[in-house]
């Protein structure tokens, strides 16, 4: 027997294939039955040949496994302390502190964490002397940690500057006292959860990393943040090309070529009502992220929309990527997505778009310029509109929302946060970007009519 079994079967090219599938259609348009167009402008095939397959993306590669992520909100230092501790020794590899007041014991959180354990710091506040202790913590303990400073994402998503000093003189001042941290992101979460298309996710979050670069910042590779959704394929693209893109800019500016990409679910297609539904949501989410190359994730508990944090959500969000990693051996292969002529497709046309949109951004005055124009804002709210225009005709799908509700379902008495979006009228400079849920106005109604037949 010969050893090569399939070398009697000579190679079928893309042109038979088409060919063939041609006939099946009986006379049916080929393009217009299989050929769908993406909200991005991506035309899909039904199938991807090694006849006009790209080149893998290299640049895109990262080489050691991601890492399971655990959100903290410091409230109580005793019982973070605790939580901390507990989550590392249930499989938490990183952990991310949301620092309410720069009266916070950092020493004292961190007393008790093991410094191979990286640590990354939210910070709701700014202030060059918290940030000075991390970094003196780190000097002396060799620990990683991560403050996740991004002042324009803040002018985007709140529409004010952190008060306080001048911005960017804090940030000027940290970059040059602090140097065993690495001080900055970009939080293009923002984007993702308020309905801009993936073309626009990573031209809007490479352009506000630009800002940065153009102040002088960059010598460490920059943070970015990044919601992850429901579109399997391209999603895991979309890290790829974040990448690849990220790495060509830096080059020019003759900085550190790789970034460091924290990925969590999206919010947007998330629901309070029928809420098991997101656990399968997240995974597949969670799934597209370590496939796509994030460094760490950080899963999004089901029920985080309604819920305070509580042990039983975190510890189901935290055991989904668990099982990823040490059931299903995400963890063992580099670059699994290398070779796969649909996401190498996907991964140069995402490219190639955003980075078209990137040079029309820098075109026309940079990203903070067409922030304050209001140009960033409107553009996400076309796509956004669009996308809940087809969410609203059921054309996009959130099960047990618009598809297959249960009507029984009650959760008016279940509910500790308020999910909708906050109507909190302010003086601003500029307009928000406002994150929004597709499900809010159906969830609304479905409340209000149960607040009704009580």
């Amino acid at each position: 027997m010969s050893k090569n079994l399939f070398d009697m079967f000579g190679p079928v090219p893309s042109k038979l294939w088409k060919q063939k599938i041609q006939y099946e259609l009986k006379g049916a348009d080929y393009n217009e039955n299989l050929i769908w167009e993406s909200p991005e402008g991506i035309k899909v095939k039904p199938f991807y040949h090694i006849d006009e397959a790209k080149d893998t993306v290299k640049e895109a590669n990262k080489q050691h496994p991601f890492l399971i992520g655990q959100d903290i909100y410091v409230r109580d230092i005793e019982k973070s302390i605790y939580r901390a501790k507990n989550t590392v020794a249930r499989g938490a590899e990183a952990v991310r502190f949301t620092i309410p007041t720069p009266e916070t014991n950092v020493k004292m959180l961190l007393a008790d964490i093991d410094t191979s354990i990286p640590v990354y710091f939210y910070l709701q506040f700014y202030s060059i002397d918290f940030v000075k202790q991390l970094d003196a913590i780190a000097a002396g303990s060799g620990a990683v940690h991560y403050v996740l400073l991004d002042p324009i994402g803040q002018l985007a998503q709140e529409g004010n500057w952190h008060p306080g000093p001048d911005n960017f003189h804090v940030l000027d001042a940290i970059h040059k006292q602090c140097k065993h941290i690495h001080p900055l992101t970009v939080n293009g979460t923002i984007y993702q959860n308020a309905g801009a298309n993936m073309v626009q996710q990573i031209a809007y979050t490479l352009a506000q990393a630009n800002e940065y670069f153009n102040r002088g910042y960059g010598q460490k590779p920059l943070v970015l943040q990044v919601a992850v959704g429901a579109n399997y394929f391209f999603e895991i693209a979309k890290l790829r090309a974040l990448r690849l893109l990220y790495a060509l800019i830096a080059k020019e500016y003759s900085l550190p070529e790789q970034c460091h990409i924290l990925a969590t679910p999206t919010r947007r297609n998330k629901t309070i009502y029928d809420y098991n539904v997101n656990m399968l949501r997240t995974t597949t989410e969670c799934m597209s992220a370590i496939l796509g190359g994030a460094d760490t994730v950080f899963n999004l508990p089901y029920d985080a929309l309604y819920h305070k944090s509580n042990e039983f959500a975190d510890r189901i969000a935290r055991n989904q990527l668990l099982i990823l990693k040490s059931e299903s051996y995400f963890d063992k292969v580099s670059n699994p997505a290398d070779g796969a002529y649909y996401i190498e497709e996907l991964t140069q046309q995402l490219a190639e778009k955003a980075l078209s949109l990137f040079k029309e951004i820098e075109a026309n005055g940079g990203f903070l310029k067409q922030l304050k124009e209001g140009t960033i804002q409107r553009k996400i709210q076309e796509s956004a509109t669009k996308e809940q225009e087809l969410f609203d005709s059921g054309k996009e799908v959130l099960l047990g929302t618009n598809k297959y509700p249960n009507k029984n379902d009650r959760m008016a008495g279940d509910i500790e946060l308020y999910p909708f979006v906050k109507a909190n009228p302010r003086k601003t400079l500029i307009q928000p970007i406002i994150e929004r849920r597709l499900a809010e106005k159906v969830e609304q109604e479905r409340l209000e009519n149960e607040q009704n037949t009580l």
